[in-house]
């Protein structure tokens, strides 16, 4: 892999992971702003008639905080891989990762064969 593309790659992914970090740091004031909300009014989930709600709104926000730090590591160990020359490698077959799947999933460990195989 080329200087140029690769730093635009390290661009890209860097991108990136500025952007997740910041939706992980609003997920998470979000999340803390639903814990006081409830935790000011002192009535409890399974009495309140709005419980069920806020106890939806607050596993919403925390599993979209999880899916945005699954995304931050993926977005780690890619850059990893830049570093250590093996980005862009499938890690099933070996074979190199078609750049329409990186330019879609910056991020991707696989090839499209390798990725929508069933698994075992």
């Amino acid at each position: 892999m080329g200087k140029v593309r690769a730093q635009k790659i390290r661009t890209l992914l860097e991108e990136d992971r500025e952007t997740t970090s910041a939706r992980i740091e609003a997920l998470s004031r979000d999340f803390d702003d639903i814990v006081a909300s409830v935790s000011s009014v002192g009535n409890d989930d399974e009495h309140d008639p709005e419980g069920s709600t806020i106890a939806f709104e607050r596993s919403q926000v925390s599993s979209l905080i999880d899916t945005a730090r699954h995304h931050l590591a993926e977005l780690d160990d890619a850059l990893e891989r830049l570093d250590g020359g093996d980005y862009g490698r499938c890690e099933k077959c070996g074979e190199p990762i078609a750049a329409e799947r990186l330019a879609v999933r910056p991020a991707a460990t696989t090839c499209v064969a390798c990725g929508s195989a069933p698994r075992r």
